[in-house]
């Protein structure tokens, strides 16, 4: 029995001819290595096969997938890892090293399915957005607090919102004085401080 009749039925079948082009069975279609990359990322199982021979060469092409990622800078192969597993090639460990990487692998997956959980948790169904509207919330904050240490916010239009506007010199009669100043300053600095409270609450 050839190792394509041998194939279970639920995984997908792609014929690999001379030419070197891939046929998916069940489409009916001529894919790429590519569309075998997004077939693998969206956990669609499949095996390759000899179109002529009938020979299992799945192994081969998932390696040629990895390496054509490797090339489009996509480096997940440290170089020393790839010196030492040539290194095991031949070795007393050999026959060790699939059964350890793949259960290192499933434990990462593990991991990743569960650090995923918490930020779906922590920060929503989207995490990416929640994240970007935290940030624009601290950018906000950063810039209001930045307005409390340039005295002159008002006379640039940056006033601190809710703060009472200074008096305009000769409105009351008097000439401003530095306490005057110091308190209009202090106004804006409470204020300054509740806006930050609130925003921080939210």
């Amino acid at each position: 029995m050839s190792d394509e009749k041998a194939a279970p039925q639920s995984a997908v079948v792609i014929k690999k001819y001379a030419n070197r082009r891939l046929y998916n069975t069940s489409t009916s279609t001529y894919v790429t290595l590519d569309d075998l990359s997004t077939m693998v990322k969206g956990g669609t199982d499949f095996l390759v096969y000899d179109a002529k021979t009938g020979e299992d060469i799945t192994r081969s092409v998932l390696t040629q997938i990895i390496f054509e990622e490797e090339n489009k800078g996509t480096n997940l192969l440290p170089i020393n890892f790839l010196r030492q597993l040539i290194r095991f090639y031949g070795d007393s460990m050999q026959a060790f090293v699939p059964g350890f990487l793949e259960f290192s692998l499933d434990n990462l997956g593990k991991e990743q399915q569960k650090l995923t959980a918490q930020m779906m948790e922590s920060w929503g169904a989207d995490p990416f957005k929640a994240m970007q509207d935290t940030a624009a919330r601290n950018m906000t904050m950063f810039n209001d607090a930045m307005k409390v240490f340039n005295p002159f916010a008002a006379a640039m239009g940056g006033a601190v919102p809710g703060a009472p506007a200074p008096k305009p010199p000769g409105s009351t009669g008097e000439p401003p004085t530095s306490r005057d100043d110091l308190q209009a300053l202090k106004d804006q600095l409470a204020a300054m401080q509740q806006k930050i409270d609130t925003l921080a609450n939210k």
